[in-house]
This record gives C-alpha cells, structure tokens and sequence, in this order.
C-alpha cells in the first residue's frame, strides 16, 4: 500500500497563531455542517510540506474559549485532506518543576468544561449513530515523539508528558481550585484543550499539543498570580520556541509513513459508532 500523503493542521492558540511561519500563503473561508470556523483557513507549506493554519480565537482573538466553534475547526481541517493536527495552547503551571516559558508536551487531560459539544454524532448533522470514542491515549503518541525529538535537537527545555485540566473559563481558576486540580493529578491547566482533541480522535487524525507554561496559575505563595498581562509578556518571549518546534517536527512528520496510524484510528471510530436500529 502506498504511503499517505501528510497535509498538517496547526490550530495557533493566543500569541501563538503567526501565520508568517508558511510560506506561499493564501486563505480560505470555509463552511461546514457545524457552522463556520474561527477564522479563514491560511493555506500554505513548511519546507515544501503542505500545512492549514487555523487561528483558534480568530485572528483578531475575539472569540472566548466556551464560544470557539471546535467541532467546525476541526471538520474543516479535516475537509482540507489534513491527516495530523499540531496545535499551541498556553497553559498555567500546576506544579513547581514546570515554570513560565517551558513547553510541556501534554498526554492526558482531565475534563471541567460544562458547555461544549463534544461529538460530531449528535443526531442532529451529518453522521448517523452514537460515537463512544475511546480516550485512554487522547493525544497521538507517534506524533508526539517526532515533536520531543526536535525540541531535543533544539535544545529547548520539554517535559515529554503531563496531564493538563480544561476548564470553561473565561475566567481563572480560584485558589481553592487549582489546589484541588494539583491534588486530582493535574500538571497544567488551560481552557482549550478538551473538546478539540477530542473532536480529532473522532475525526480520524493525529493530534498533538504543545503547551506552553506561562504563569504559575494561583496555587503558588510569594508568586505574582495569573493574569492577561502576565500570559502575554511570556508568551512574547517564548512564543519563537513551538514555532521552532514545528519548523523542525513538521518535515520530520512528512517523511515518515503513517499508513497504519492512521487506519488503526479510522477503524477505532468505526468500531466505536453505534447505528440506529431499523
């Protein structure tokens, strides 16, 4: 069987969406049976790799974490052939060892959104049944290791895995909250993660996150607590750091075949949809 070609997806989180890391770029507003995405979809390559660029606020960043269309970010990229889905989020440290500026690629979440769809099957679109997609290994491990190797060969600091709680925001955590996410097993926090990656798994792609620390959430005694200003000044400073990442991992990902990561996961949603009855 010949090799499927790689098209990557990468969904940019606040500070971290420049669509200046593609080259031949040209956009395209996209419609799908979930309503519209965030943004135009940015069309164009990484070292001669075919990549869409999607802005998951908006470019403008004026769409909050519960009102971002995940279930339309993710349908179009899938429409636009993309068979991996990289993505950037920032994220608020729960533990000491993981300070501002490190890059933490995460492996397992824990859920606290209340608002979100969270399945393409819903009974209401396109696609018949119910989907009970596992999640024991929610992020694509293969991916993931392409992404740790170019950190290393970066030399860019990288905790290989942590497990990250989503919560519905807009707001931050209190202090209550984030020690109790610390005492579930929490290593980072953040308001985006779950129902994207999610979304993916049902969607049949690899998807893998690089999740940026910038602040020590509230938890932390003598340390200045979360806030936008906070966010965005570290966020400046290491923003360079996932996009060196990607430069170097997305070549890396397009020369490697990942026929059979991709058809074990197409059969895991077939296996996982239940049709109606007649």
């Amino acid at each position: 069987m010949a090799a499927l070609s790689v098209k990557v997806g990468i969904i940019g989180g606040s500070g971290l969406d420049d669509p200046d890391i593609l080259e031949g770029r040209s956009e395209k507003y996209v419609d799908t049976p979930f309503g519209k995405p965030s943004d135009a979809l940015i069309l164009g390559k990484i070292k001669n790799v075919d990549c869409v660029l999607l802005a998951r606020h908006g470019r403008q960043h004026t769409i909050s974490p519960t009102n971002v269309n995940f279930r339309a970010n993710i349908w179009a990229l899938k429409m636009e052939g993309c068979s991996h889905i990289l993505v950037t989020t920032a994220c608020g440290s729960l533990r000491e060892e993981i300070q501002p500026g490190d890059i933490v690629l995460i492996d397992q979440f824990i859920d606290r959104t209340t608002k979100r769809e969270q399945t393409f099957y819903d009974g209401a679109h396109c696609l018949a049944g119910v989907c009970h997609i596992p999640m024991a290994e929610p992020f694509c491990s293969k991916t993931r290791e392409v992404i740790e190797e170019g950190a290393r060969k970066l030399g860019i600091k990288c905790h290989t895995k942590g497990t990250v709680i989503t919560i519905e925001g807009p707001r931050f955590s209190s202090k209550a909250e984030s020690n109790m996410f610390r005492l579930w097993g929490a290593d980072v926090i953040n308001m985006t993660t779950v129902p994207e990656v999610v979304l993916a798994k049902e969607a049949g792609i690899c998807y893998a996150s690089v999740a940026m620390a910038t602040d020590y959430d509230c938890w932390k005694e003598h340390e200045e607590a979360v806030s936008v200003d906070r966010v965005l000044k570290t966020l400046k400073e290491n923003a360079n750091k996932a996009t060196s990442i990607f430069l170097t991992a997305i070549p890396q990902i397009a020369a490697m075949d990942w026929s059979d990561a991709l058809q074990s996961t197409k059969k895991m949603v077939e296996m996982s949809v239940m049709l109606p009855k007649h």
